[in-house]
């Protein structure tokens, strides 16, 4: 047990430092504070409200030949005696009321004016033989928009609208073309039937037809795990983590190299206590540090910014990948270091170059055209493989590749820990 008597000594000491505890805890939650509220509107409203749209229509449509089809899940539909009040119905319907708000017109002039006074930012101007050319298989029905040019989200969206209902009743007349080149003559009576068919087998099946047609919503809160705030915070809290893990897994392996300058260790191996007994206490000490520190800071990031790591069976086998090759890493570039005077080359270079490497894939997010790039590049230094394991877990991956980065961090770190230990044993032979 003298193995984990020394370990739990320089846990303990490592635990006692204002300094320690501020960069291992205070600096990467702070940096990512700072981000969380910077954007705290974002986190306030969890996404954006759009305003109502003013739509102004003039509805000119005088009726024309009618097709008795079934259209019972179409808003409004049961009261429209021609096609521009069908498309009435469907701006004034429910699922559109957070969306636009519709005011009536007498004519085409009257509806521009409002818009061009800016009392309306949308006019729609269903011309007076609409229903006609709609009927009419060789004709082109058409609507005439009319918008306020200062204006593009509020008018895109009723444009895409419109664009919608017209292409699913450019359905209708493309079935009812097919039929009529295709039939005889004697079969015309039966077109009812086939628009009646396609009517419900693309529209009415559905339980609101009104989605069939209406793509746009309002936007409403998106979902906690959506917030746009919190797809910018959960990354750069992962990269914070993992960027101070290394350095605590370094700082924590220093003190090897500080006892030994101290004298403190030499007299260690004095005692009866074995050379491997004393090193692998220290050992330990790192790894033991860097799991509380990974373990306090994902708990800390879920309770404080919310942050949704992924499903618990995969945060285990990351976080514990996270501690090994940060643990092991630091035992690494310590044995390579003939003294504490070198760690300003450690601190300030190596792993300050190494752990901005592996974040680039962070930086890179919103950036598709370098993501593949900034992903190869981050995965020539272990910090890379533990960011990749972090993103693969909260971007919901699936378990097989979360599990073979995890193999590649455990990989890394029997690679760098044999070797430190390696080198260790043999400065102190």
């Amino acid at each position: 047990m003298k193995i984990f008597d020394i370990a739990l000594r320089d846990l303990v000491r490592s635990f006692r430092s204002a300094s320690a505890l501020i960069f291992m805890f205070g600096v990467p939650l702070l940096v990512t504070g700072m981000f969380y509220f910077m954007f705290g509107n974002l986190a306030r409203d969890g996404g954006f409200n759009l305003p109502r749209t003013k739509v102004i229509v003039a509805n000119l449509d005088a009726g024309g030949p009618k097709f008795q089809t079934s259209t019972k899940g179409i808003p409004g539909s049961a009261n429209a005696r021609t096609l521009g009040e069908l498309v009435v119905s469907i701006l004034q319907s429910d699922d559109l009321a957070e969306l636009i708000t519709v005011t009536r017109a007498p004519t085409a002039e009257a509806a521009r004016a409002a818009v061009d006074s800016q009392t309306s930012q949308v006019a729609i101007i269903i011309p007076a033989d609409f229903s006609k050319k709609f009927a009419d298989p060789d004709a082109q029905a058409t609507i005439e928009f009319y918008q306020d040019p200062t204006l593009t989200l509020g008018p895109g969206i009723i444009r895409s609208i419109l664009n919608r209902f017209m292409d699913g009743m450019a359905g209708v007349k493309i079935v009812v073309k097919v039929f009529v080149d295709a039939a005889s003559p004697q079969d015309y009576i039966l077109v009812n039937q086939i628009v009646r068919r396609y009517l419900d087998t693309s529209l009415a099946e559905k339980e609101d037809v009104a989605s069939a047609l209406i793509i746009s919503r309002t936007p409403t809160a998106a979902p906690k795990e959506d917030n746009p705030l919190l797809r910018i915070v959960a990354p750069i809290m992962g990269g914070m983590m993992v960027f101070y893990a290394f350095f605590t897994g370094a700082s924590t392996a220093q003190s090897i190299l500080k006892e030994e300058e101290e004298r403190t260790l030499p007299r260690l191996f004095t005692t009866p206590t074995p050379q491997s007994t004393i090193l692998g206490g220290k050992f330990l000490a790192v790894f033991l540090t860097v799991l509380v520190q990974v373990i306090t800071l994902i708990i800390a990031a879920r309770l404080i910014f919310q942050i949704e790591w992924g499903a618990l069976d995969l945060v285990a086998p990351v976080a514990v990948g996270i501690v090994f090759i940060a643990s092991s890493f630091g035992i690494f570039v310590n044995s390579l270091m003939k003294d504490t005077k070198q760690s300003g080359v450690l601190f300030g270079g190596v792993l300050t170059i190494t752990g901005m490497l592996g974040m680039i894939s962070i930086f890179a997010l919103n950036s598709p055209g370098a993501a593949r790039l900034s992903e190869t590049v981050s995965l020539l230094v272990p910090q890379g493989w533990a960011i990749r394991g972090l993103l693969q877990m909260m971007n919901g991956n699936n378990a097989l590749d979360v599990l073979l980065t995890v193999l590649a961090m455990f990989v890394w770190s029997v690679a760098f820990f044999v070797i430190g230990v390696w080198r260790f044993n043999q400065r102190y032979a």
